[in-house]
């Protein structure tokens, strides 16, 4: 009775909120996608214990309340596990609830069960789903966000292995999906969501420092805002005010990025006006202005910090006026300008749009802009990289991007992301135009395809006929459109020249009266240590390798090619290279994979792992067999997590890594918890940076705290001063965290030190 009455709660509240919202009024259909769910997933609970409808229902919930969606979207979100969870088919929708939400259901349940499976291949083309099916109907990802929002809400109920995967996921993958189509506030949740997660201590720290200041921050809100709210109330303008508190997982980026501590975070508050328009673009756009007006009339804007996003748009339909401005408490305090309309818009994303159908220009930019992106996700999905991890790397350059806009000649604005270099634009103007580029004109002066553009700049990009792309050009290029293109002609011009070089080899051999077959080609390439028959004829075709007598030589001398297949593997540039046994073509890693993984295999090892948790004890014993992540450099009493390498190969990272993203999200199986049981017998490397005033004797009280009071180790010791002040950079040897923070602390304590932060 109790789960009755819990599973009528939940329906009720998604009807009324259904009722409650502009869509045409089907509940009928709504109704009948809940029973058909309902007695399709009778009796089976979630991890959590509660009934299984109750994951379904709290989906469509979000579809509808927090993204705004109807009655097709609802449905969809309802049946969305029915197919994979239970007997019924793609086709039983289709009969029942018709074709258009049969489509949803089965494009949600292509891309079920997390997004990426155990190969790599199998990931790829896992991802493409996805994002085909977001091309093909937007509404398929819009349910998919949503159900990974609820999950990530339960999270609680997971094993900690599976929660690293599915966070690591959320994170490189769906909170950046959700901020590209303007779901801010759900962008913002899942942050959080996995921030909490990955980082229970440090988001417990941030979230209580929020509430102990939060009182603080309403009377600075309540005092910058009362002489505006006077002046517009003057006007008879409709409005509200409401302050923006940056969030947790915002506020721990900037304090990651910038080096700084908690309490150096000065923008934690933002005031954000909310006006009632008229629909009207235009007229939306003149208010924005004139209530900034009446704002930098109150108070100095900063000169460098306005935001004119109503002209021209992000490209997911975000439009606001943002300024800067000094309060009377001499802080500066962030003030956004929107309509209504343009709030939706900023909240819900393309959605909202839906529901201001009035055809205004800014409308039609809006969705255009949503059609260009959807079109070069295509581009990239119609030739895709060969690795899953460079694959997913070129979508997210679609998805990160901060954006600048970028004049054609004939006066016409691009949305292109910031960072961007000519050559990116070139590209995203046209491929034979980004192929044929020699450099450019920005402002009227000659740059190179390499020069980055900024924000107003006016390009007219220079061509040339006979221009061959070479592998330097992916130096050049940061946008997933410009790579993509690159790589796939680099492929071309790769298999072109091994086509070349495999005919002109025929040739030679041809002449010497020796067939091609797989021993002669086995021969040349260890004769010249070359791994791949490929490498050998590209090496040919670009003549880095030129077939001659000593090639003839060694065909004809038997004994040397026997004894050349033995020893030749094991050197490579005269040093042994034991990895080359056997010559087998090696598979295509991405830069990731290589640091992260390709490091000495350790076989045989015994490290306890307790299989039904994924977890690994790091102690004294365990240490030794696995590997120190080189990149962010753990210690005792970080947050860690291990990764287990297909070798075997355990890398320990900690969990903010940059490594650990894309594994995270990729390779989610291969994650194992990890928990330190160290009893100060190991030393461990770490580094801090110094900054503080340039007084005599400074540096040697610097070094008694560390050598004397501490007995630590002192590795290097960078000192650099200029005009009165220091900055020191020190490497050197800690047990632990605590031993970390001890020496951070008493350096704290000199009163010439300002700052002292780890750096790794």
């Amino acid at each position: 009775m109790e789960d009755e009455r819990m599973i009528q709660d939940a329906y009720r509240r998604l009807i009324d909120t259904y009722l409650a919202s502009p869509h045409r009024k089907k509940v009928d259909v709504i109704e009948r996608a809940f029973k058909f769910a309902c007695q399709a997933h009778s009796g089976v609970r979630r991890l959590s214990g509660e009934p299984y409808i109750m994951h379904p229902l709290a989906v469509a919930q979000i579809v509808c309340g927090e993204i705004g969606l109807g009655s097709t979207s609802i449905c969809s979100a309802l049946l969305h596990d029915v197919v994979e969870d239970t007997d019924y088919t793609v086709e039983d929708i289709e009969n029942i609830f018709g074709q258009k939400i049969a489509r949803i259901v089965d494009g949600v349940t292509k891309i079920s069960g997390g997004i990426f499976g155990n190969q790599a291949s199998a990931q790829a083309e896992t991802f493409k789903k996805l994002l085909l099916t977001m091309s093909d109907d937007i509404r398929v990802i819009l349910i998919k966000i949503s159900d990974r929002l609820h999950n990530m809400r339960t999270l609680g109920s997971q094993l900690p292995a599976k929660r690293y995967k599915i966070t690591g996921e959320t994170l490189y993958i769906y909170a950046p999906l959700a901020n590209r189509l303007g779901l801010n506030k759900i962008k913002e949740e899942l942050e959080d969501l996995s921030f909490r997660y990955e980082q229970p201590e440090q988001y417990a720290v941030i979230s209580e420092r929020l509430s102990e200041v939060s009182g603080h921050l309403q009377d600075v809100f309540d005092e910058f805002t009362a002489p505006i709210r006077e002046r517009l109330d003057r006007t008879g303008l409709k409005y509200e005010i409401k302050a923006r508190i940056k969030s947790p997982y915002s506020i721990w980026c900037k304090m990651q990025n910038k080096k700084v501590t908690l309490d150096e975070i000065y923008d934690i508050l933002a005031a954000r006006i909310i006006f009632d328009g008229d629909g009207q673009s235009e007229n939306e756009i003149t208010e924005c202005w004139r209530i900034y007006a009446i704002a930098t009339n109150i108070y100095r804007p900063h000169p460098e910090r306005l935001r004119d996003w109503l002209s021209h748009p992000k490209a997911n339909g975000y439009q606001a006026l943002q300024t800067t401005l000094m309060s009377k408490t001499g802080r500066w305090i962030e003030l956004q300008i929107r309509s209504r309309r343009m709030d939706d818009i900023a909240e819900q994303g393309f959605a909202a749009h839906w529901k201001y159908k009035d055809g205004s220009k800014t409308q039609l930019d809006s969705e255009n802009e949503l059609d260009k992106w959807l079109s070069t996700i295509k581009e990239i999905l119609d030739d895709p990289q060969p690795n899953a991890m460079d694959f997913l790397d070129a979508i997210k350059l679609n998805l990160y991007a901060s954006e600048i806009f970028v004049v054609t000649p004939k006066g016409e604005f691009k949305t292109m992301p910031a960072g961007c270099t000519v050559l990116d634009f070139a590209f995203s103007v046209h491929t034979a135009l980004g192929t044929h580029c020699i450099g450019a004109k920005v402002n009227h002066h000659l740059v190179p395809m390499s020069h980055h553009l900024e924000s107003g700049d006016q390009v007219e990009v220079l061509t040339g006929r006979n221009v061959q792309v070479t592998r330097d050009w992916l130096n050049y290029a940061t946008t997933a459109k410009a790579k993509t293109k690159l790589q796939a002609i680099l492929r071309r011009q790769c298999r072109q020249q091994q086509k070349d070089g495999e005919e002109m080899l025929a040739n030679f051999l041809s002449r010497n009266g020796f067939y091609m077959d797989g021993t002669v080609l086995d021969r040349l390439c260890n004769f010249h240590r070359v791994e791949t028959r490929e490498q050998l004829y590209q090496q040919i075709a670009t003549h880095a390798i030129a077939p001659g007598e000593e090639d003839i030589r060694h065909l004809k001398d038997k004994s040397i090619g026997r004894r050349l297949r033995r020893l030749i593997p094991f050197f490579k540039d005269g040093k042994t290279d034991r990895s080359a046994v056997g010559m087998q073509e090696k598979k295509s890693v991405s830069p990731i994979e290589t640091e992260a993984a390709a490091l000495p295999a350790h076989k045989d090892r015994n490290i306890p792992l307790a299989d039904s948790r994924k977890q690994i004890v790091l102690n004294e014993e365990t240490i030794p067999e696995c590997i120190i992540c080189g990149h962010c450099h753990p210690i005792p009493g970080d947050d860690v997590l291990a990764f287990r390498d297909e070798d075997g190969t355990i890398t320990v990272h900690k969990r903010q890594c940059s490594l650990m993203s894309p594994l995270k999200a990729v390779k989610g199986n291969n994650i194992l918890a990890a928990i330190w049981d160290m009893h100060r017998q190991l030393y461990f490397p770490v580094s801090l940076h110094v900054d503080g005033i340039d007084r005599p004797g400074v540096l040697l009280r610097m070094t008694e705290i560390l050598s004397r009071q501490m007995k630590l180790n002192i590795s290097s010791l960078n000192v650099r001063t200029m005009d009165g002040i220091f900055e020191a950079d020190i490497d050197m040897a800690v047990h632990d965290i605590q031993d970390l923070k001890t020496v951070i602390a008493d350096l704290k304590k000199l009163p010439e030190v300002e700052k002292v932060v780890r750096t790794s």
